[in-house]
């Protein structure tokens, strides 16, 4: 069934409007045909395409990162970093509700690594519901900088480089919403994937190591058949850690490259390390 409040005929394609027309009820949104990608005729096919297997079926992680045929792969991990984006702004208005700064005065997934917020002029302590504002803003200025990615169509090298740096900062929200608003991250999960489709897309594009993926997924089935899982933090360790809420902390290799870029996590000791412009303090013995 195609609602006629959502789709309507183009005069000059003979073919369909796909927009959303204004006061239209949420159950009838989105209600068009598919389309193929090859017969997307703008800028934002990539974009338009991501959201189309979304909305298909959010739950098929590796239709969603499979890119089509003579898709470019820069473009395709750049727009769906984007996409990542839009969406953890659903989990960062439902953490406004739950995260209380008062409480949650540091961003961390375990207690053993306090990640400092990269959008102020040094890298400083934010509380977690500051630091995933100030991310996902950041990242959205980033992503939408002319400088950087001044093309929808095409992404220069050097501007990939930076995708990795943005996608460790993001995966950080997922990480503070399992270990200490697991209700909410629960709730939400089961709705998008999204961790689950980000935990795949990071490690299918070599963005992040997957030691340092910490929030733990169940088996699923990857391309090719093959099964894997992203274990918790305290099954990456052996159990060694340092007990946070019932949690077992760990140190990851994600501290060691929290330093790049003029981001930097800190320890529980004191003792700092400064290295490009960012700030690392390590527990002895942890």
């Amino acid at each position: 069934h195609i609602s006629k409040l959502s789709v309507m005929e183009d005069p000059n394609k003979n073919g369909i409007i796909r927009r959303n027309r204004r006061g239209i009820r949420a159950k009838d949104m989105y209600s068009w045909p598919d389309e193929d990608f090859n017969e997307m005729e703008t800028v934002l096919a990539t974009q338009q395409y991501i959201q189309q297997l979304i909305r298909k079926d959010h739950k098929d992680v590796e239709t969603i990162l499979e890119a089509p045929q003579g898709q470019e792969e820069a473009p395709w991990k750049y727009e769906h970093l984007r996409q990542f984006c839009n969406e953890l702004n659903g989990i960062a208005v439902r953490m406004q509700e739950e995260c209380d700064p008062k409480v949650c005065i540091q961003m961390i997934a375990t207690e053993q690594w306090v990640f400092l917020c990269a959008a102020h002029h040094k890298p400083k302590e934010c509380s977690a519901l500051d630091y995933t504002l100030h991310t996902l803003d950041g990242a959205a200025a980033l992503l939408n900088s002319n400088k950087h990615f001044p093309s929808r169509v095409s992404v220069k090298e050097s501007s990939v480089q930076r995708l990795s740096s943005v996608a460790r900062r993001l995966y950080r929200i997922f990480s503070h919403a399992y270990y200490h608003h697991r209700k909410l991250f629960d709730e939400y999960e089961e709705s998008t994937y999204l961790c689950k489709r980000f935990t795949r897309y990071v490690m299918k594009y070599g963005l992040m190591s997957a030691d340092n993926l910490i929030v733990p997924i169940e088996n699923w089935t990857f391309g090719g058949g093959e099964e894997k899982e992203v274990k918790s933090a305290e099954e990456t360790t052996g159990g060694v850690g340092v007990k946070a809420e019932g949690v077992e902390g760990v140190k990851t290799a994600e501290a060691e490259e929290g330093v790049k870029e003029g981001e930097g996590v800190k320890g529980e000791d004191g003792g700092t390390e400064v290295k490009d412009g960012g700030e690392r303090s390590e527990k002895e013995g942890g």
